[in-house]
């Protein structure tokens, strides 16, 4: 039985549009990210997986220890709910209630540890929780300068760039009683988020691998000398490092001790750009087709669901099976209807599926309220998305 006849059968009992994650897939992709950390351990971005039974299976394999949560209302709730007693929030936060919230609960104010990259922080985090103790990280920017500081190549995070800096902030932290520094953060975008094989692009390809080259070596050498830095100053629990993108390469540096990844788990398609490792498409969506306007051409109801991110092709999602289908580029992926060309079209009927694969990992669960989980060519059970479960974090 091939995939697409497999994941119709599994969901024969289903009305489309709705989403599923393919077990074994999943399993795989899991595996295959323990065996490039070779041995650190792996800290799960729940961004990537919005999705709390598969946060625990996760967490349950060998290999994955805590969570990287993207709010500290997520943090919470992820807290009270069990999910792990080891939650670094990845963005710094200025939710006065939720800081306060997190500082009166003994349980979440030993679980959970916020993000911080400036004076201001430290005062809000401070008036917020007023006495009472709260666990902070440094968030240091790992982007990559270059011609004497004129260009820069990464994300927009923290301000904080040399092993001076940092020690001069961290210096600032342990002079506040009430906050207790107790790791550092650098996650390299250029290298964990950029693919190195742009399809279509070798050129580009060439020009993105020799910059990772590059800011691997400054930023392994930038990252070991802030972490003495800071050493020197206090112990320190952890430095995370990496995302799916990276993750052996980061994993391979001394001075961090773990990795942080979630999108690999999921397998979009934004990640089939990276030469170093090649996963299996575990989260899909299906739409159902409601007409055929002509010979070659099929049109499913819906699919609008472009990923976050700069404004391009990219970002739409990916016709996937059955293959040979592509978006009309009048018309893309929309709201109300999205047409398909191709050859295959005149091989499928009303009422039947097309599946899709998203740009990006979580972003497909603010889409659904459920995931059906799929083992062979069977539903073994449906799990809410945080979405299903009432909670909106975003």
């Amino acid at each position: 039985m091939n995939l697409r006849d497999r994941y119709d059968t599994a969901t024969a009992g289903l009305e489309a549009p709705f989403a599923v994650v393919d077990l074994a897939a999943f399993r795989a992709n899991a595996a295959d990210l323990v065996r490039r950390a070779a041995g650190k351990p792996i800290r799960v971005a729940s961004k990537s997986v919005r999705c709390r039974a598969l946060l625990e299976d996760v967490l349950a394999m060998e290999g994955f220890a805590g969570v990287m949560a993207f709010t500290l209302p997520e943090a919470l709730w992820l807290a009270a709910e069990g999910v792990s007693d080891d939650i670094l929030v990845a963005y710094p936060t200025a939710d006065r209630t939720a800081i306060a919230a997190l500082a009166g609960d003994p349980r979440a104010a030993r679980a959970v540890t916020l993000m911080i990259d400036s004076p201001e922080h430290l005062d809000l985090i401070e008036s917020a929780a007023g006495d009472r103790r709260v666990r902070v990280c440094i968030d240091i920017d790992a982007s990559y300068r270059t011609l004497g500081g004129r260009v820069r190549i990464g994300a927009l995070r923290s301000p904080l760039h040399s092993a001076a800096d940092v020690r001069a902030f961290a210096e600032l932290v342990l002079k506040r009683p009430s906050l207790d520094l107790v790791g550092l953060m650098a996650y390299e975008s250029q290298i964990a988020g950029v693919g190195d094989v742009p399809p279509g692009r070798p050129a580009r390809g060439r020009v993105i691998r020799a910059m990772q080259r590059q800011s691997r070596a400054e930023l392994a050498r930038r990252r070991a000398a802030i972490v003495r830095a800071v050493r020197g100053l206090t112990e320190l629990e952890f430095v995370n490092g990496g995302g799916t993108g990276s993750v052996e390469t980061t994993a391979a540096e001394r001075a961090v001790t773990e990795v942080a990844a979630g999108s690999g788990l999921y397998q979009p398609h934004l990640f089939d750009q990276y030469s170093n490792f090649t996963g299996r498409p575990a989260a899909l969506f299906a739409l159902p087709v409601v007409r055929r306007p002509a010979p070659g051409v099929v049109t499913c109801l819906g699919g609008g669901y472009l990923a976050s991110g700069p404004a391009d092709a990219v970002r739409l999602p990916q016709p996937y099976l059955p293959t040979g289908l592509a978006y009309n580029g009048d018309e893309g992926a929309g709201e109300v209807q999205t047409p398909l060309l191709g050859r295959a079209a005149d091989l499928l009927s009303v009422g039947d599926r097309v599946w899709f694969r998203h740009t990006k990992a979580g972003e497909l669960c603010e889409r659904f309220d459920a995931l059906h989980l799929i083992e062979d060519a069977h539903q073994v059970r449906t799990v809410p998305t945080y979405r299903g479960e009432g909670r909106t974090f975003l």
